[in-house]
């Protein structure tokens, strides 16, 4: 037997002999191109946060034909999703003039074919107007209208979407805009199954893993408290809210919010009023959380069940969590929850977007001067025509 077909046994496996090495190359083109073209997810790196432009504007978003013609009974869709053989439901929050739910509907629900086809093997998706004044029942047979529906899910931020799996169950929900990479992902964690398993995070972390390497610094802002970290706030109220900004390294989202939102002289303005604190989600950095827990930085992510980089999370001044921004934030959404958190809002309305009614209300003209975000436009007492659910 020729040496080139001969195999050697090394340890009881059998070991083939080297290749020659114009082959390796070869063969390593290949299977690079293969790795490229049989990818789960698509790319991170294809999707430009910078795209997305919160500013006030009038948009008039419309949902794909292919969302449900629904009567918003939500225990009829589920059971019509299960004689589809579909596994459940996905209930979309929406707002017509949602810079957020323009890029949802226009890129993940769009664009990118495999996520539409994947979703609507999995799921129909039910559309809600956070507006609206259908009336609504919900997974449990409560009847409400569309607008306290979204009050009662916590609806800070459109899009929102909660999936409900066959046994009536909530699966996720998911707040905010993600990246079709991050999107996909999130839809294969209900999809297989794996929310049943472990947390969002966990699965993320295994999806898109952390550098193994440092890859340059975390970009760091002047207003961060530096160590040690001692923000334990049990025993004796703080002076201010406080905010801690989850980041990574490698990390393009964190880059753009450091770029764009947090080089902003109003919103350095309204940090001023918040204690501030940035830590590496992956890190060891030894923390004395607001509950008085030692615990290191990486733990604390893993026990918030941080998925995301970068996520803010809001403690009020007894260390109570007011809320998180856990999706991609830019200018105007990051100065309204500043303000939301600020002026105790959590307080007055169970939602910020509730509470961002009341504002404009009060005072139409100084909510624009604030700086709120663009679904300030989307406030209105009757429903929205883009987003009904008629049969």
């Amino acid at each position: 037997m020729s040496r080139s077909k001969k195999a050697s046994k090394m340890g009881g496996f059998n070991v083939a002999p080297p290749l020659r090495p114009s082959l390796k190359i070869v063969l390593l083109f290949c299977l690079i191109t293969l790795a490229a073209t049989t990818n789960a997810f698509p790319d991170e790196d294809d999707f430009d946060i910078g795209s997305i432009d919160d500013a006030p504007d009038q948009r008039d978003n419309q949902h794909p034909e292919w969302f449900s013609h629904s009567f918003l009974d939500l225990q009829e869709d589920l059971k019509e999703a299960q004689n589809e053989g579909k596994l459940g439901i996905a209930v979309y929050f929406g707002q017509k003039d949602c810079a957020y739910c323009e890029k949802l509907l226009e890129i993940n629900f769009g664009k990118e074919e495999d996520i539409v086809q994947y979703t609507r093997k999995h799921f129909n998706v039910i559309p809600i107007d956070i507006w609206g004044s259908k009336e609504v029942i919900d997974i449990k047979g409560n009847e409400l209208t569309e607008k306290e529906f979204a009050e009662q899910e916590k609806t800070h931020f459109t899009p929102s979407l909660i999936f409900y799996t066959d046994d009536g169950k909530e699966a996720l929900k998911l707040r905010g805009y993600h990246s079709p990479y991050k999107f996909q992902a999130a839809l294969e964690y209900v999809v297989s199954g794996y929310y049943t398993k472990e947390p969002l995070s966990d699965y993320m972390q295994r999806a898109d893993p952390p550098p193994k390497f440092e890859i340059g610094e975390i970009t760091t802002e002047p207003f961060f408290d530096s160590e040690p970290y001692a923000l334990d706030r049990r025993h004796f109220p703080a002076h201010a809210p406080l905010v801690v900004f989850f980041e990574q390294q490698d990390c393009h989202a964190c880059d753009i919010l450091h770029s764009d939102p947090l080089s902003d002289t109003q919103t350095r303005e309204l940090l001023q009023g918040f204690q501030s604190l940035q830590v590496n989600m992956w890190a060891d950095t030894p923390v004395l959380t607001p509950k008085g827990e030692k615990l290191t930085a990486k733990q604390w992510a893993k026990k918030l069940g941080i998925f995301y980089a970068p996520t803010l999370v809001f403690f009020d001044e007894q260390g109570a969590e007011i809320m998180r921004i856990d999706s991609v934030v830019r200018l105007y959404r990051l100065r309204g929850v500043l303000n939301y958190v600020l002026s105790k809002g959590y307080k007055k309305a169970p939602t910020m977007q509730r509470w961002r009614e009341m504002q404009q209300q009060a005072d139409p003209a100084g909510l624009r001067e604030k700086g709120q975000e663009q679904e300030a436009l989307s406030i209105k007492t009757t429903p929205i025509a883009s987003f009904s659910s008629t049969p």
